[in-house]
């Protein structure tokens, strides 16, 4: 099997006026993501789009000031990944700081409910006896639950980000900056971020309205530390908007301010929270989160956030770390049997094909995301997996992940276009996308799907090309620049990790652990320590390299020891 890989140097690019205490390397980076100032490069908190620009806004204001006026129960309903968890926490939490008594929350079951507000879950529902929904992550495609919602005389509030389909649903209001006609800027905004900016709207209202008699209003930035975490966590690009609220969210964590939720993950995850940054969420907090809800329940999740017991959050980030690790033996287990079918579509040397899109009746379907995740880095290839939606079933539940340039909700439209009725529901965004079928309606999908990529999907895409930022010079090499780069982000989705290229003489190897790369090598008379996960193949590595790495700190050897994390090597 093979992919075309290569490095690509982005261009150069003059940096603006910069304080003097930036790093010339930070200005450079920031200046070839498109950001020329510090104002850019590090948006604060006063620079957010404001509240009104949002479609919807005032209905959906008008209806928690009334709810809250009479004293009605509030139901916030969740979703089962992170950023659903963390934009549950945000809504419960932020609707109590502004004054509803009676708040509850829920969140559907992956096994039992399916995605989003289901009609088994309205039904559900009905022993709490709300009075208003307020749907947080979803929403904008379950035209059922609303419906039935309706039905038994609830009022709903729709808080969604995902793309909305041919027709709205029946909900009394939606906030969802991807709707069709909203003004909002950014269409980027996590399902945690549109929840946040519902309850900024709503504290301005209530201002208005005399309700604080006087004293100062709630401080809502005290919620930033979980809208961080699930916006990182959703991968949503990290445009200006976002970027300020994860960074505003990270300094709270980062001074000791998060919820005791969110530092019980951090500890359980091994992360040393006053040097949190947004690689941290994305590979040690959030998959504990996700864990709960992919393999049991995101009750769990949910709870955690929600404590403000140190106590009792270290006894639930306990239970998700023990089901994360449960969740990486299943991931690992799934994987290797994609990589088997791969292999059999593409034998050793073959071409894969333009996308990927594989079943197993063995698979569990709160991990097929990940196993699509997967298949989409190792072969740079949009990727679909799909899994019984419950043992036994003939109905599947799949998770599609694509590469840039592929929007994969516009991929499953047109096959949804071109084909009616084959896929029963589906919904995402541009990189990720959920979708259930029949089992008997996979072959076609498959062909379908195959269709689709290849009118929609530029070839030249395929190739894998990995994007640096250049060369470091020999002075930038130090812990200096390590701790530089880890805290001028925050970086992610959109806004890439630094990351370089340069060329180096082997001066020794070693495996650690099981298939872990240790190199020793040379630049400039210059002897440099790198790291490669998962680099051992069975071939030792070549004298001379083309490597291309992160700059990081060496925890391990301490002090000002630093390390390249190699992303990709090749014969220099």
């Amino acid at each position: 099997m093979t992919v075309s890989r290569r490095i690509r140097r982005r261009d150069s690019v003059v940096p603006g006026a910069w304080p003097e205490h930036v790093p010339a390397l930070l200005r450079r980076v920031h200046a070839m993501r498109g950001a020329l100032d510090i104002e850019q490069a590090q948006p604060r908190l006063a620079q957010l789009l404001p509240p009104d620009l949002l479609s919807g806004i005032d209905a959906a204001i008008a209806l928690l000031v009334d709810a809250i006026d009479r004293d009605q129960h509030i139901v916030v309903v969740g979703d089962f990944d992170c950023d659903g968890a963390t934009a549950c926490a945000v809504g419960v939490r932020g609707l109590r700081m502004l004054g509803a008594r009676r708040v509850s929350h829920a969140v559907p079951n992956r096994m039992v409910h399916g995605y989003g507000l289901t009609v088994g879950l309205v039904d559900d529902l009905a022993a709490l006896q709300p009075d208003l929904l307020v749907t947080v992550d979803h929403g904008i495609a379950c035209h059922a639950g609303i419906a039935a919602a309706k039905a038994r005389g609830w009022r709903v509030l729709v808080t969604d980000h995902h793309l909305a389909g041919d027709a709205l649903p029946p909900a009394d209001a939606i906030v969802d900056p991807n709707q069709p006609g909203d003004a909002f800027p950014s269409k980027m905004l996590a399902g945690v971020g549109v929840i946040f900016y519902v309850l900024l709207a709503l504290r301005a209202r209530l201002r208005q309205l005399g309700r604080f008699d006087g004293t100062p209003a709630p401080d809502l930035s005290t919620l930033l530390d979980l809208v961080a975490i699930g916006t990182v966590a959703d991968l949503v690009p990290l445009d200006t908007n976002n970027r300020a609220l994860v960074a505003a969210g990270l300094r709270r964590l980062r001074a000791g301010q998060g919820c005791a939720g969110l530092n019980a993950l951090a500890e359980v995850a091994g992360r040393d929270v006053r040097r949190l940054c947004a690689s941290d969420i994305g590979f040690g907090l959030a998959p504990r989160i996700n864990a709960a809800g992919r393999l049991e329940d995101m009750a769990v999740g949910i709870a955690c956030l929600l404590s403000d017991d140190a106590g009792h959050a270290r006894e639930l980030a306990a239970t998700l770390h023990r089901i994360n690790g449960e969740r990486r033996a299943v991931q690992q287990q799934m994987t290797d049997d994609a990589e088997i079918a791969v292999g059999d579509i593409a034998p050793a040397g073959g071409e894969v094909p333009p996308v990927l899109c594989l079943y197993d009746a063995r698979w569990h379907p709160g991990v097929v995301g990940l196993v699509a995740s997967k298949l989409k880095e190792r072969h740079h290839r949009p990727a679909v997996a799909f899994a019984p939606a419950e043992p036994g079933s003939t109905r599947l539940r799949g998770s599609a992940r694509s590469i840039p340039g592929l929007h994969i909700r516009d991929v499953l439209a047109a096959v949804d276009t071109a084909h009616p009725g084959l896929i029963e529901r589906f919904g995402g965004h541009a990189m990720a996308a959920g979708l259930s079928l029949a089992v008997e309606a996979l072959p076609r999908f498959q062909a379908a799907l195959g269709d689709a990529v290849q009118r929609l999907l530029d070839p030249v895409l395929l190739r894998d090309e990995i994007a640096s930022d250049g060369p470091l010079e020999a002075h930038e090499f130090t812990r200096a620049s390590a701790d530089a780069l880890r805290d001028g982000g925050p970086w992610g989705q959109g806004y890439p990790e630094p990351l370089f290229d340069g060329e180096f003489e082997l001066a020794g190897w070693r495996i650690v652990g099981e298939r872990h790369l240790k190199l020793e090598l040379l630049q400039q008379g210059r002897r440099l320590n790198a790291i490669e996960f998962g680099g051992w193949s069975g071939v030792a590595p070549p004298d001379r390299l083309r490597l291309a790495f992160r700059l990081e700190a060496d925890e391990y050897r301490g002090g000002d020891a630093v390390q390249l994390v190699v992303v990709h090597r090749e014969r220099a």
